[in-house]
Protein backbone atom coordinates (compact mmCIF):
# COMPACT_ATOMS: atom_id res chain seq x y z
CA UNK A 1 0.00 0.00 0.00
CA UNK A 2 3.20 2.36 0.15
CA UNK A 3 6.10 3.64 -2.16
CA UNK A 4 8.98 1.89 -1.00
CA UNK A 5 10.85 4.79 0.15
CA UNK A 6 11.54 5.16 3.72
CA UNK A 7 9.52 1.95 3.98
CA UNK A 8 9.74 0.62 8.21
CA UNK A 9 9.19 -2.86 8.07
CA UNK A 10 7.11 -5.70 10.44
CA UNK A 11 5.10 -2.95 12.22
CA UNK A 12 1.74 -1.27 11.89
CA UNK A 13 2.49 1.67 10.05
CA UNK A 14 0.53 5.06 9.76
CA UNK A 15 -1.89 6.19 6.80
CA UNK A 16 -3.33 9.76 7.02
CA UNK A 17 -6.61 10.61 5.73
CA UNK A 18 -6.81 14.08 4.42
CA UNK A 19 -10.00 16.15 6.58
CA UNK A 20 -12.50 17.96 4.52
CA UNK A 21 -10.67 21.41 3.78
CA UNK A 22 -11.22 24.46 2.03
CA UNK A 23 -8.04 25.65 1.19
CA UNK A 24 -5.34 23.18 -1.00
CA UNK A 25 -2.70 24.42 -0.31
CA UNK A 26 -2.95 24.76 3.65
CA UNK A 27 -3.85 20.97 3.50
CA UNK A 28 -0.56 20.39 1.47
CA UNK A 29 1.92 22.11 3.74
CA UNK A 30 0.08 20.25 6.57
CA UNK A 31 0.98 17.19 4.80
CA UNK A 32 4.61 18.12 4.11
CA UNK A 33 4.82 18.99 7.80
CA UNK A 34 3.49 15.48 9.03
CA UNK A 35 6.60 13.98 6.53
CA UNK A 36 9.06 15.96 8.42
CA UNK A 37 7.74 13.90 11.45
CA UNK A 38 8.54 10.22 9.97
CA UNK A 39 6.83 7.62 8.25
CA UNK A 40 3.80 7.95 6.28
CA UNK A 41 3.21 5.09 4.33
CA UNK A 42 0.31 6.36 2.02
CA UNK A 43 -2.30 9.45 1.92
CA UNK A 44 -5.95 8.42 1.46
CA UNK A 45 -7.86 11.75 -0.40
CA UNK A 46 -11.28 11.72 -0.10
CA UNK A 47 -13.78 13.96 -2.53
CA UNK A 48 -15.74 14.46 0.88
CA UNK A 49 -18.97 15.38 -1.64
CA UNK A 50 -16.68 18.12 -3.28
CA UNK A 51 -17.80 19.17 -7.29
CA UNK A 52 -15.06 16.95 -9.65
CA UNK A 53 -13.59 19.96 -10.50
CA UNK A 54 -12.61 21.38 -6.95
CA UNK A 55 -12.12 17.41 -6.05
CA UNK A 56 -9.66 17.53 -9.63
CA UNK A 57 -7.51 20.82 -8.40
CA UNK A 58 -7.78 19.26 -4.52
CA UNK A 59 -6.06 16.05 -6.03
CA UNK A 60 -3.68 18.07 -8.33
CA UNK A 61 -2.34 19.63 -5.40
CA UNK A 62 -1.89 16.89 -3.00
CA UNK A 63 -0.95 14.22 -5.44
CA UNK A 64 2.39 16.17 -5.41
CA UNK A 65 2.86 16.86 -1.94
CA UNK A 66 1.85 13.40 -0.94
CA UNK A 67 4.28 11.54 -3.02
CA UNK A 68 6.84 14.23 -1.83
CA UNK A 69 6.92 12.62 1.50
CA UNK A 70 7.35 8.93 0.02
CA UNK A 71 3.74 7.85 0.39
CA UNK A 72 1.47 6.71 -1.90
CA UNK A 73 -1.74 9.06 -2.59
CA UNK A 74 -5.16 7.15 -2.89
CA UNK A 75 -8.23 8.72 -4.02
CA UNK A 76 -10.97 8.36 -2.99
CA UNK A 77 -13.14 9.53 -5.19
CA UNK A 78 -13.75 9.31 -9.69
CA UNK A 79 -10.93 7.18 -11.46
CA UNK A 80 -11.04 9.05 -13.85
CA UNK A 81 -10.02 12.47 -11.44
CA UNK A 82 -7.54 10.29 -9.72
CA UNK A 83 -6.00 9.67 -13.43
CA UNK A 84 -5.33 12.85 -14.30
CA UNK A 85 -3.65 13.40 -11.37
CA UNK A 86 -1.13 10.59 -11.26
CA UNK A 87 -2.70 9.14 -7.95
CA UNK A 88 -1.29 6.02 -7.31
CA UNK A 89 -4.31 4.08 -6.05
CA UNK A 90 -8.14 4.39 -5.62
CA UNK A 91 -10.05 4.03 -3.20
CA UNK A 92 -13.65 2.34 -3.65
CA UNK A 93 -16.29 2.55 -1.73
CA UNK A 94 -18.87 0.57 -3.35
CA UNK A 95 -19.98 -2.95 -2.82
CA UNK A 96 -18.00 -6.63 -3.43
CA UNK A 97 -18.92 -6.47 -7.11
CA UNK A 98 -17.81 -2.40 -7.03
CA UNK A 99 -14.49 -3.75 -5.91
CA UNK A 100 -13.86 -6.95 -8.19
CA UNK A 101 -14.78 -4.68 -11.11
CA UNK A 102 -12.20 -2.26 -10.02
CA UNK A 103 -9.44 -4.80 -9.12
CA UNK A 104 -10.29 -5.99 -12.46
CA UNK A 105 -10.00 -2.93 -14.27
CA UNK A 106 -6.69 -1.17 -12.44
CA UNK A 107 -5.12 -3.25 -10.22
CA UNK A 108 -2.10 -3.74 -12.85
CA UNK A 109 -1.52 0.26 -12.36
CA UNK A 110 -3.03 1.48 -9.27
CA UNK A 111 -3.17 0.67 -5.70
CA UNK A 112 -6.74 -0.60 -5.11
CA UNK A 113 -8.51 0.18 -1.51
CA UNK A 114 -11.76 -1.36 -0.11
CA UNK A 115 -14.20 -0.64 2.63
CA UNK A 116 -15.25 -4.07 4.68
CA UNK A 117 -18.92 -2.77 5.72
CA UNK A 118 -19.86 -3.57 9.18
CA UNK A 119 -21.08 -6.85 8.99
CA UNK A 120 -17.88 -9.78 8.51
CA UNK A 121 -19.15 -11.57 5.79
CA UNK A 122 -19.90 -8.32 3.40
CA UNK A 123 -15.72 -7.63 4.36
CA UNK A 124 -15.10 -11.41 3.47
CA UNK A 125 -16.95 -10.81 0.07
CA UNK A 126 -14.69 -7.81 -0.57
CA UNK A 127 -11.86 -9.49 0.08
CA UNK A 128 -12.17 -12.18 -2.05
CA UNK A 129 -11.56 -9.52 -4.53
CA UNK A 130 -8.29 -9.51 -3.35
CA UNK A 131 -8.10 -5.58 -3.25
CA UNK A 132 -4.55 -4.49 -1.84
CA UNK A 133 -6.04 -3.62 1.47
CA UNK A 134 -9.77 -3.50 3.35
CA UNK A 135 -10.43 -0.61 5.52
CA UNK A 136 -12.68 -1.49 8.90
CA UNK A 137 -14.84 2.31 9.84
CA UNK A 138 -15.12 5.19 7.38
CA UNK A 139 -13.00 7.46 6.09
CA UNK A 140 -14.71 10.36 7.67
CA UNK A 141 -15.37 8.08 10.73
CA UNK A 142 -12.70 10.08 13.42
CA UNK A 143 -15.65 11.57 15.18
CA UNK A 144 -14.48 9.88 18.41
CA UNK A 145 -11.26 10.00 20.68
CA UNK A 146 -10.67 6.18 20.05
CA UNK A 147 -11.41 4.16 17.01
CA UNK A 148 -14.90 2.86 16.53
CA UNK A 149 -15.80 -0.67 18.92
CA UNK A 150 -16.79 -2.39 16.14
CA UNK A 151 -14.25 -1.59 13.58
CA UNK A 152 -11.72 -2.69 15.86
CA UNK A 153 -13.52 -5.94 16.97
CA UNK A 154 -13.79 -6.63 13.19
CA UNK A 155 -10.64 -5.43 12.07
CA UNK A 156 -8.87 -8.35 15.00
CA UNK A 157 -10.88 -10.94 13.66
CA UNK A 158 -9.27 -9.82 10.36
CA UNK A 159 -5.67 -9.47 11.08
CA UNK A 160 -6.04 -12.59 12.70
CA UNK A 161 -7.47 -14.81 9.92
CA UNK A 162 -7.04 -13.17 6.00
CA UNK A 163 -4.21 -12.21 4.33
CA UNK A 164 -5.23 -8.79 2.84
CA UNK A 165 -4.09 -5.96 4.77
CA UNK A 166 -6.16 -4.47 7.05
CA UNK A 167 -6.52 -0.62 7.71
CA UNK A 168 -8.45 0.40 10.58
CA UNK A 169 -9.94 4.59 10.97
CA UNK A 170 -8.36 5.38 14.48
CA UNK A 171 -9.77 8.36 16.39
CA UNK A 172 -9.07 12.03 16.45
CA UNK A 173 -6.76 11.25 19.87
CA UNK A 174 -3.63 10.20 20.25
CA UNK A 175 -3.87 9.17 23.86
CA UNK A 176 -5.74 6.26 22.10
CA UNK A 177 -4.14 4.98 19.08
CA UNK A 178 -2.14 2.13 21.05
CA UNK A 179 -5.51 0.18 21.23
CA UNK A 180 -6.11 0.89 17.52
CA UNK A 181 -2.28 -0.94 16.83
CA UNK A 182 -2.93 -3.87 19.26
CA UNK A 183 -5.51 -5.03 16.99
CA UNK A 184 -2.94 -6.81 14.90
CA UNK A 185 -3.87 -4.58 11.31
CA UNK A 186 -1.25 -3.71 9.47
CA UNK A 187 -2.01 0.05 9.35
CA UNK A 188 -3.86 2.49 11.02
CA UNK A 189 -5.42 5.60 9.75
CA UNK A 190 -5.51 8.92 11.07
CA UNK A 191 -6.63 12.40 9.92
CA UNK A 192 -7.85 15.24 12.37
CA UNK A 193 -5.33 14.13 14.50
CA UNK A 194 -2.21 14.72 12.41
CA UNK A 195 -4.24 16.98 9.88
CA UNK A 196 -6.38 18.99 11.73
CA UNK A 197 -6.28 22.97 11.53
CA UNK A 198 -4.89 23.06 14.88
CA UNK A 199 -2.66 20.38 15.38
CA UNK A 200 1.37 20.66 14.77
CA UNK A 201 1.31 17.91 11.85
CA UNK A 202 4.98 17.04 12.09
CA UNK A 203 4.83 16.70 15.78
CA UNK A 204 1.69 14.41 15.97
CA UNK A 205 3.07 12.01 13.16
CA UNK A 206 6.99 11.69 15.45
CA UNK A 207 4.44 10.73 18.80
CA UNK A 208 2.18 8.46 16.41
CA UNK A 209 5.42 6.76 14.99
CA UNK A 210 6.72 6.78 18.43
CA UNK A 211 3.22 4.59 19.53
CA UNK A 212 3.21 1.84 16.32
CA UNK A 213 6.87 1.37 16.95
CA UNK A 214 5.37 -0.67 19.67
CA UNK A 215 3.38 -2.83 17.86
CA UNK A 216 5.77 -5.13 15.92
CA UNK A 217 4.69 -8.18 14.37
CA UNK A 218 5.05 -11.82 15.05
CA UNK A 219 7.49 -13.53 12.49
CA UNK A 220 6.10 -16.13 10.77
CA UNK A 221 6.57 -19.79 11.60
Amino acid sequence: MANDQDRVENRCRLVLVTPAEADPDRLAARLEAAGRGGDVASVIVPDHGLEDDVYQRLLERLVPAGQGIGAAVVAAGEPRLAARAGADGIHVRGNASAVARAVADYQERWIIGAEAGKARHNALDVGEARPDYVLFGRLAGDTHPEAHRGACENAAWWAELVEVPAVLMGGHDLDHLDAAAATGVDFVALSRAVLGPDVDAEAAVRRANEILSRHVFAEAA
